[in-house]
């Protein structure tokens, strides 16, 4: 099953107030519920180019995995559903991409990106994370971040070194320690979730979580998740009106009720065949 008319997307992306080029990458999918964010490492050569080989990658990856794949239930005896292992390994193959690039055009070395990507299929949602993009859900107008940024801050602030609070002031709060391009193998977080009619899933780059409390994001979404294309352009303006020190993007997907209802059918129905 796709999941064509069953997520909506949108997105907008900006180059911000300080910054002269654009190094980050989105995409959205509406036939197989892709929806993707890379980000360009800023201080590196060729970040743009890093962070649209990301994307590139994964997206037709995914493309070509998923129509091979067919619809399973969740197996509670597995670890992970066959949609979930395809946005592993399409982020493995974009991370080799990119190295391979980096290693034939000396005008490329040291690049690298950020990537984070979420895949809606048969009522759940499949997560890949490297890097510190992150991945939000709003759920009952309460906003939460699934995702936990790999960042040298991020790890302070989990040693108990720096508390959350003085970690928006800190100087290091944009140095990574984990990226695509960086190295021979990189280590993939995923995740998988149940999704609910209504949900409301925002994809962004540090560009926007540096500039804007997660308390002002939230209150914008509740304001706005009528109109998401809107929501995302404003989101992207309230960033650079605070500041705009680095690209921003956002990616905005909204799960409507025909999904969630297949799901209760397909329980039913099993339950009914006991």
């Amino acid at each position: 099953m796709t999941a064509q008319g069953r997520v909506e997307f949108a997105s907008a992306t900006d180059t911000g107030v300080v910054r002269k080029y654009n190094e980050d990458s989105i995409a959205t999918d509406s036939e197989i519920g892709l929806m993707a964010l890379a980000d360009g490492m800023g201080g590196y050569m060729a970040g743009d180019v890093a962070s649209a080989l990301a994307i590139s990658v994964v997206t037709e990856e995914l493309v070509a995995a998923l129509g091979n794949l067919e619809p399973v239930e969740n197996d509670t005896a597995k670890r992970y559903l066959p949609q979930t292992l395809a946005v592993k390994w399409a982020a493995e193959k974009a991370n080799q991409m990119i190295l391979r690039v980096a290693r034939k055009n000396s005008q490329c070395e040291g690049m690298g990106t950020t990537l984070t990507l979420a895949l809606f299929r048969e009522d759940r949602i499949s997560i890949a994370h490297v890097g510190d993009s992150r991945l939000y859900r709003l759920r009952y107008d309460r906003l939460e971040q699934l995702t936990m940024d790999h960042s040298l801050l991020q790890g302070q602030v989990a040693a108990g070194l720096i508390d959350s609070g003085d970690a928006r002031l800190s100087h290091n709060r944009n140095l990574v320690t984990r990226a695509l391009g960086k190295e021979e193998t990189v280590e993939v977080d995923v995740r998988e979730e149940d999704v609910l009619p209504g949900d409301i899933y925002l994809l962004c780059s540090d560009g926007l979580n540096d500039m804007v409390e997660d308390a002002d994001i939230e209150l914008a979404l509740c304001e706005l998740k009528a109109n998401l294309p809107l929501a995302a352009n404003v989101l992207v303006q309230m960033a650079n009106d605070n500041g705009g020190h680095d690209n921003v993007s956002v990616v905005l997907a909204r799960v409507r009720a025909q999904s969630a209802r297949r799901g209760l059918l397909k329980s039913l129905l099993g339950w009914f065949r006991r």
